[in-house]
């Protein structure tokens, strides 16, 4: 018999052969405690050497008071070195120089010509997202459901669901399935359903016959 499916606040959901915990794979919902990250259910993150602190590592710019807010779906996938440069990152570009001399001066920072409008859109990853190694995602972005982003890619700007993207600057390079059928899985939204559920129905959701997976929404 299988072991049961892990809880979705499992710090090291993997399990060796040995026997013992991936201290390299987690839960981000059971290791994001910052105020501006949001994480879906079963999402998870993956590093070589893993870190101390996973939301300063995934988001380095991401700070308490940031304007902007970082948001994950369900079931992402997050492999080594993938970064999100959130807006906190930002230096001002509309004039001569873009040397932030106020962030040297904290007492005196407010207000000071040098800082930029660091106000900017939520990042967001729709659910079953799968980040390859080392991809960058700017701020602002909005990564569709099924999305998939290759190796080292630089994304920007919004990407449609279930598309591929890779590059740098980052461009779909092809779509997953037609659009009846992205608008299918957007309908059953099986990333909504019961854990229990998502395991019966793990080879329709991991297969390409939509009506293998239409048999499990009635």
């Amino acid at each position: 018999m299988p072991l049961p499916f892990p809880d979705p606040l499992t710090r090291n959901p993997l399990t060796l052969p040995d026997g013992t915990a991936h201290a390299g794979t987690v839960f981000l919902s059971a290791v994001i405690d910052h105020p501006r990250f949001v994480v879906g259910d079963y999402s998870y993150a993956s590093a070589t050497h893993p870190p101390a602190d996973w939301a300063e590592h995934l988001a380095p710019y991401l700070f308490p008071n940031s304007d902007e807010r970082l948001v994950l779906g369900k079931f992402c996938q997050i492999a080594d070195g993938a970064v999100f440069i959130t807006a906190s990152a930002n230096h001002r570009r509309d004039g001569f120089s873009t040397y932030p001399f106020a962030v040297f001066d904290h007492a005196t920072a407010d207000g000071r010509p040098s800082l930029p409008d660091w106000s900017g859109p939520d990042t967001i990853l729709g659910n079953d997202v799968w980040l390859g190694k080392d991809a960058r995602i700017l701020p602002g972005a909005k990564l569709g459901n099924g999305v998939i982003v290759a190796a080292g890619a630089v994304v920007r700007g919004e990407v449609p669901d279930y598309a591929v993207v890779a590059g740098n600057p980052g461009r779909v390079v092809k779509m997953r399935f037609n659009p009846d059928i992205v608008g299918r899985l957007n309908e059953i939204a099986w990333w909504d359903w019961p854990i229990e559920r998502i395991l019966a129905a793990e080879a329709a959701i991991c297969g390409d016959d939509i009506s293998a997976l239409d048999g499990f929404t009635s």
